[in-house]
């Protein structure tokens, strides 16, 4: 018998926040024929009866009630109202059941406090908007909250940052279910990075670089992505970029938000976490395919995703 499609359902209320919304639509609700037959389905589940009114104008239909919740296999909350607006009753309710039943759920921005709610996420961790963080700690003080991070995964519970974190969210859950390759391919689609390294102190003002300046530095980068396992020593990078070292590195780090070595460190593991997902090879030859030693590589992996490559393996990998 074939394996059902996993059913995605995302919560609609009055006072719907559309760009989180949004956001669950376009990673799991759009038609995907590449992806084949096992893709995501989707619906949307009216939280409360009647007309239902999204920011921005714009009126919500739901695909059915909180009986959709029964079928879910991952449950999106995106922002909430208000922090200050209690969350139903029988939302909660449903919430938990579906839990119970095997549901993952998943919240962007402040629908972090629909998961709080439900008290499911006490003694987890869990993150929010770095504005409502303060409050979320205050407000559920047995939650262990993570202030300065993208997205956290407690495995069947999921939460991300700002409005813009629950891509990186989503990206991160194609990837747990569908493997790298299916989240690169919505990337490209929605033209974003398929993961982002940071956290939330990436809201902190940079200069835009000039459009010269980035066309300088653009064949850098995929340079030194074709072979990261190379030696890529500041002096040749700044000589093929055309630049002095010093102008070089504070064009880069301009560019970027990194350091080459810091920028090098993190293209290197994420490579290597694809290769720990598809690839049949031993870590020390996943740690020579990225220039790092196997010691090395173990030492920033878990520096980077808190487990060992083996671990990761065993978690992740494809086949």
């Amino acid at each position: 018998m074939p394996k059902p499609q996993p059913l995605v359902v995302a919560l609609a209320y009055d006072g719907l926040c559309t760009f989180e919304y949004g956001v669950a639509v376009e990673l799991f609700g759009l038609p995907r024929p590449e992806m084949g037959a096992d893709w995501y389905r989707f619906a949307t589940a009216a939280v409360e009866p009647g007309d239902l009114r999204g920011l921005g104008g714009v009126r919500i239909v739901g695909d059915g009630g909180l009986e959709l919740l029964e079928q879910a296999s991952v449950i999106v909350a995106p922002g909430w109202r208000g922090m200050d607006h209690p969350v139903p009753a029988p939302l909660v309710e449903a919430l938990r059941k579906a839990h119970a039943k095997g549901a993952r759920l998943m919240s962007i921005c402040s629908g972090v406090f629909v998961l709080a709610a439900t008290g499911l996420l006490d003694g987890r961790r869990a993150t929010t908007h770095w504005r409502y963080a303060e409050a979320l700690r205050q407000r559920y003080p047995a939650i262990a909250v993570q202030p300065d991070v993208l997205y956290v995964d407690e495995g069947d519970l999921l939460t991300s940052a700002g409005s813009a974190a629950g891509i990186d969210l989503g990206l991160h859950l194609i990837r747990r279910d569908f493997g790298p390759e299916a989240a690169n391919t919505v990337a490209r689609r929605l033209v974003v990075p398929p993961h982002r390294d940071g956290g939330q102190a990436q809201f902190v003002e940079r200069p835009v670089p000039l459009a010269h300046e980035a066309s300088r530095l653009s064949p850098i980068l995929d340079r030194m992505r074709a072979d990261l396992a190379g030696d890529h020593t500041i002096k040749a990078l700044a000589g093929a970029a055309g630049m002095s070292e010093r102008t070089f590195l504070r064009r880069f780090e301009a560019a970027t938000g990194e350091t080459p070595a810091r920028w090098l460190l993190a293209e290197r593991l994420n490579r290597a976490r694809d290769l720990l997902e598809t690839s049949p090879a031993g870590i020390e030859q996943v740690a020579q395919a990225v220039g790092l030693g196997a010691p090395a590589l173990r030492h920033h992996f878990r520096r980077q995703f808190s487990t060992t490559p083996g671990a990761y393996r065993a978690r992740f990998a494809r086949g």
